[in-house]
């Protein structure tokens, strides 16, 4: 074993001395001292040699350990080779490359600081499926059965449940409202919860209108919930989001769910209320639907309408973002331009 460490350190000054580059240098380093070298596997080895032996043999294996280790080291002085420049293969002195940066999708992000508002105001938030059926995207929210928004010219149904109705009957969710219904079937009232999330329409695009958005639903089921307080509640949601108090306004409307419907505008901020394409020229948008739950859904929901109340709204997320970054055509959220959405980062 004593010759045979003479035989590695022999072998090993003789390459040292011939090399004139790094990767040989390397070669060695890898061929003598490495996990798998020749020293480390006669180390490994001491246990099987006799007992007056060993002593000797582990001393002289790391006085040799030592020698090469400082031999190479001068060596790679004399080359001018440091230990990190040894394994690179590119020109150091040149300047690097910063990585690109991801960031978090605006609209996502809108409906991350929602979520906060909500919750500080004792809100759940709540999750659901974006594949739906006609029980609860319409049966369930009172839609007659000729109701044009169950034709596929406005809702998006799986291709093989066509024959199918109620339960059987699968599609994109084309609204939040259906997601309420199944919440009340699973929690008991008293209760207030918000719903975000996609939504797929089968629509024409244009500047304020996409086949696929975000919308942001709230739903409070109590014993009293009254009226005014919706609109405070929404004047408060809009003045936490935009960090000034937004002008908005209160109209009526129908929709099959609620009874009585109502419609809240916001005055555009696009345009500040004088007239674009985003508002149509009339200087305000339609933000968000709302109004106490009809007495069908909540039976729908396994609540009785004589004893319990509520309050919807359904915010359309996108447009809420536009306002809030002044952005005139909601398709650039959703086009996948890097240079548009890297500015929100």
């Amino acid at each position: 074993m004593l010759s045979k460490l003479d035989t590695i350190l022999s072998e090993a000054k003789e390459l040292i001395n011939s090399a004139n580059d790094s990767s040989t240098i390397e070669s060695v380093e890898v061929k003598y001292l490495s996990k798998k070298g020749a020293l480390t596997e006669v180390l490994k080895s001491l246990g099987k040699i006799p007992g007056e032996q060993r002593k000797e043999v582990g001393q002289k294996a790391n006085l040799i350990k030592k020698e090469i280790t400082e031999l190479l080291d001068a060596k790679k002085s004399s080359l001018n080779i440091s230990s990190d420049s040894s394994k690179c293969n590119f020109d150091l002195t040149l300047p690097g490359k910063s990585p690109r940066r991801g960031g978090i999708h605006p609209i996502i992000k809108e409906m991350y600081a929602l979520n906060d508002a909500f919750h500080s105001l004792g809100f759940e938030v709540y999750d659901g499926p974006e594949i739906s059926s006609e029980s609860f995207a319409f049966d369930s929210l009172n839609f007659p059965e000729d109701h044009p928004a169950r034709e596929s010219m406005d809702t998006y149904w799986l291709d093989g449940y066509e024959n199918n109705s109620g339960a059987n009957r699968l599609c994109l969710r084309p609204h939040l409202t259906g997601g309420s219904v199944r919440y009340m079937l699973q929690n008991k009232p008293p209760f207030r919860f918000v719903y975000p999330g996609r939504v797929f329409r089968n629509e024409s695009t244009d500047a304020s209108h996409e086949r696929a958005f975000f919308q942001y639903e709230a739903l409070i089921v109590d014993k009293e919930v009254p009226f005014s307080s919706v609109r405070v509640l929404v004047n408060t949601i809009l003045e936490k989001v935009f960090g000034r108090t937004v002008e908005t306004r209160m109209r009526s409307g129908f929709f099959p769910f609620v009874e009585p419907g109502f419609e809240i505008d916001m005055q555009c901020l696009v345009c500040e209320g004088k007239g674009c394409s985003v508002c149509s020229h009339v200087g305000w948008i339609e933000l968000m639907p709302g109004g106490p739950p009809h007495p069908n859904v909540l039976k729908a929901g396994g609540i009785d309408p004589e004893i319990w109340q509520g309050a919807y709204i359904n915010i359309g997320l996108d447009r809420l973002v536009m306002m809030k970054y002044g952005i005139d055509d909601v398709r650039l959220f959703h086009s996948t331009d890097l240079r548009f959405l890297s500015q929100f980062n």
